[in-house]
């Protein structure tokens, strides 16, 4: 067989299950360690025997609609690969602007200066790992509910070689405990509504825990607004990542914990409300 049938028969599989077809070339790409350019031109090649039978092994876990991610047991994210697995939520593309901004406005706010970070809520670690990479002088602690989460995040860090702590705790709780006071504060927290439909591969791959956030979706921003009066120094900034219809409802709620702050909402690349910025007292 050669790539253009195996391929060819895979997304007929993958379109009948109502299944991104991509994926099945990402999983080739992935096993054979080609770009998409390569194996067009190797089309009419014939596929070894190894390949094609792991190929034939994780494509069935696909057809189940298990994320890609899973099967593979990693994700790229900003140019560094993580561990992901049923524990963490898979890092994803938008969230790499979120690491982007902050990093901006890093330079812009704090000139360099050594700061405390946190990040809470971290999951695979990508966010504060991330950081911690592109920029030495953030002295980064990342925080999260879940201790198989946390035990992904430090495997990642070690495996990148990433200097940063890890606690374990509901949201703030924990960093509050350490008497930590923090520059920046960065979240990517739980936010679809209880009721929202989600898809198959999110709803039934990915821990329930990351991803909803009550009714309205706002419910942990609520509790970080509320419990980083406890963290922040006064000359700080928050960043949040968040959901694209939630502009209206989250910065009036950040008004009410912030008043005084100047908040800034910031669209992804795809014109998308996608993230909130909240900064205290950097004018002084």
């Amino acid at each position: 067989m050669n790539y253009r049938e195996c391929l060819m028969n895979a997304k007929k599989q993958m379109v009948a299950r109502n299944l991104s077809e991509n994926a099945a070339m990402l999983l080739m790409m992935e096993i054979t360690g080609k770009e998409n350019h390569d194996l067009y031109m190797e089309f009419e090649d014939e596929i070894s025997e190894d390949v094609l039978k792991e190929f034939n092994e994780k494509f069935e876990l696909l057809l189940t609609g298990e994320p890609l991610q899973h099967i593979l047991g990693y994700e790229y994210f900003y140019g560094y690969k993580f561990i992901v697995n049923e524990d963490v939520l898979i890092p994803r593309p938008e969230t790499e602007e979120l690491v982007a901004n902050v990093l901006a406005y890093y330079d812009e706010y704090f000139s360099g200066k050594k700061v405390q970070l946190c990040d809470i809520g971290t999951g695979s670690g990508a966010i504060a790992i991330t950081l911690k990479k592109e920029e030495n002088n953030l002295q980064v602690t990342a925080s999260d509910i879940s201790e198989k989460a946390i035990e992904t995040a430090k495997k990642n860090a070690e495996n990148l070689n990433a200097d940063v702590s890890f606690l374990v705790g509901d949201m703030c709780e924990p960093l509050i405990e350490q008497n930590l006071k923090v520059d920046i504060l960065v979240s990517n927290p739980p936010y679809i509504p209880t009721h929202e439909e989600v898809e198959h591969s999110v709803k039934d791959y990915e821990p329930h825990v990351a991803l909803f956030g009550g009714e309205d979706g706002l419910k942990f921003y609520r509790v970080i607004f509320e419990r980083s009066q406890l963290l922040l120094k006064e000359k700080s900034m928050l960043a949040f990542e968040m959901g694209y219809n939630q502009k209206e409802n989250l910065t009036a709620l950040a008004r009410q914990y912030f008043p005084n702050s100047r908040i800034e909402v910031i669209k992804d690349m795809s014109g998308k409300d996608r993230m909130l910025f909240i900064f205290n007292n950097l004018g002084e």
